[in-house]
């Protein structure tokens, strides 16, 4: 693994972040939904994370990126929200100062008529989210050169360790079982599939708070989600 150090990003890395983020989201079946491929595709994807991540609000948004050491690069990048009572949803129709601010790269990114089936397709995304407090792992990604080198795994464990600090919960959608396996050592847990996406189907995963862990599961072994009282 190269030595990186997993910070919170600066101002002026968000952008790094999005191109980032555009590598490692490059194949992903969700991805597809919302940017087709096509020309420019990888340049759309780095307006729409670069939109998404200035679209939430600074005190609920906390981007985490592993920056390698030797020369300061931007290898890595994982986007969380901090709990909410309910979930939120960064590609609704803009309504915020800051969300209008970034309209102009969500055109770019998604198109006039692809703004609509983008807000769809999140709010799919958002329908299963638990109703209990919890952080969200919106997207992490890892660049080409450090892949497969132990850096996703390092910038999830630096937020979680805090999560476990506060006794909170975690939550995040996995389209692949390669990373549904990951997401399971490290105390995630199954709550479903998450259908109605054009030519994916994610799963839902729900990280339980540490005074609550295990209590996700019913005594078949089944998943069920969890809800606010």
């Amino acid at each position: 693994m190269p030595d990186v150090t997993i910070t919170a990003a600066r101002p002026d890395q968000l952008d790094a972040a999005a191109a980032v983020l555009a590598e490692g989201f490059r194949d992903d079946p969700v991805m597809f939904g919302f940017v087709p491929r096509g020309r420019r595709r990888h340049a759309r994807l780095v307006d729409l994370f670069a939109a998404m991540m200035r679209s939430i609000p600074a005190g609920r948004r906390t981007v985490d990126v592993a920056v390698t050491d030797d020369d300061g690069d931007v290898v890595g990048a994982a986007v969380w929200e901090a709990p909410l009572a309910r979930p939120s949803s960064p590609l609704r129709l803009p309504v915020s100062s800051a969300e209008l601010g970034q309209l102009p790269r969500y055109l770019r990114a998604l198109g006039l008529g692809g703004l609509v089936p983008a807000v769809r397709h999140q709010a799919t995304l958002a329908a299963p989210r638990p109703r209990l407090p919890h952080w969200y792992l919106g997207e992490i990604a890892v660049g080409d050169a450090a892949r497969g080198l132990g850096v996703g795994t390092s910038l999830i464990e630096h937020r979680l360790a805090t999560v476990d600090e506060r006794g909170e919960a975690a939550y995040l959608e996995s389209s692949t079982e390669r990373n549904r396996a990951l997401y399971r050592r490290m105390g995630f847990v199954e709550l479903g599939p998450i259908r109605g996406l054009p030519g994916a189907t994610p799963a839902a995963m729900w990280r339980p708070a540490t005074s609550s862990r295990g209590s996700t599961s019913d005594r078949s072994g089944s998943v069920t989600a969890p809800t606010s009282s």
